[in-house]
């Protein structure tokens, strides 16, 4: 019996990824949910995480496991143990699959799974309408501490690293934008050394700016001079995600240029993250409508990372290609 771990992962948007897999397979070009092999003294936890960065780039945060299936395929067994995983990335790097795809709850089992994957879908749908009510998402995150001078971090963190869906990171974003205080302690523990403390810290802020970008103003200097020193690409993707939902338009021009240089050389980078490149892409497109001059640098990396990259790159490539094209040159001498 071979142990392997699968990740139902969903998006901001409540869609679930699947994936197919490759016509040298066991199971040619039929879609499943992304994982791999349990490795001999790793968690089945460790293992998901592990798998889904090596075969996705993706960042996942576990919300729950749900009870295993064993099927037996003739030629061999397997014990497929499913995670309930939440991500900020929409656009996976598909580096052992033929392709992805984004499916709503109704749309999951018209896909042409493996057996042991129909099993899996039908069991998830049978529990998707428990775990995500009001009340237990507070059992999550509560009780939280009065906000006040005498404020224990460790509690703060304690309840940060035990958030397990994206329903409670929104609901901890909700609070943050109602009290400062709390705000202003998941941006300091954005940048902590607690790898793990900083990436949920940071996951929250991006749920703020989602409904309050204009909240961000006066930290992005502060983020901008930072993001070069980040070695924390879990942390890094969201502060850049924030960057691109801000008004980038109202900074100096000093930081357009600090931004300019580090998202373009973090686009034409082979080791950067999809999704860091897809907010990169963003940025530099942004402030091309500024500086008209950085569009012709920005479509020849675009052109580069296209030749070889994922499908979900090479789509949001095109579809920046169309909006640089609609640019208007401006005069050498009215230029920035």
């Amino acid at each position: 019996m071979i142990s392997v771990t699968c990740a139902i992962i969903r998006n901001d948007d409540g869609q679930i990824l699947v994936v197919q897999r490759g016509e040298a397979t066991d199971h040619p070009l039929k879609w499943e949910f992304p994982g791999g092999k349990l490795d001999r003294g790793e968690t089945e936890e460790e293992c998901i995480i592990r798998e889904i960065r090596e075969e996705l780039s993706m960042d996942i945060v576990i919300c729950r496991r749900m009870d295993s299936v064993e099927h037996d395929y003739g030629h061999k067994q397997i014990r497929l143990i499913p995670f309930v995983c939440d991500t900020l990335d929409e656009l996976p790097f598909l580096s052992e699959h033929n392709a992805y795809k984004w499916v709503s709850d109704e749309e999951l089992l018209s896909c042409d799974f493996s057996e042991a994957d129909v099993f899996v879908a039908q069991n998830y749908l049978s529990g998707t309408s428990t775990g995500n009510n009001t009340e237990s998402i507070q059992k999550e995150v509560m009780p939280m501490p009065d906000m006040d001078d005498s404020v224990n971090d460790t509690e703060l963190q304690d309840i940060i690293n035990h958030i397990r869906s994206m329903k409670a990171a929104e609901w901890l974003a909700a609070y943050a934008t109602e009290n400062p205080a709390f705000f202003l302690k998941l941006y300091k523990y954005s940048f902590s050394s607690d790898k793990q403390l900083a990436f949920k810290a940071s996951w929250c802020l991006t749920k703020v700016c989602d409904v309050y970008p204009e909240g961000f103003y006066s930290y992005l200097p502060e983020i901008i001079d930072s993001i070069g020193k980040i070695d924390n690409e879990s942390v890094l993707r969201s502060l850049l995600r924030i960057i691109s939902l801000s008004k980038i338009e109202k900074l100096e021009e000093s930081y357009h240029g600090l931004l300019a240089d580090f998202c373009l050389s973090r686009l034409n980078s082979r080791d950067s993250a999809v999704a860091i490149k897809m907010y990169s892409m963003e940025i530099v497109y942004r402030l091309s409508l500024l500086y008209s001059e950085l569009a012709n640098e920005l479509a020849a990396s675009i052109r580069v990372i296209m030749e070889d990259g994922s499908a979900g790159i090479t789509s949001r490539g095109r579809k920046t290609l169309k909006k640089l094209a609609g640019i208007p040159v401006k005069p050498k001498s009215t230029q920035k």
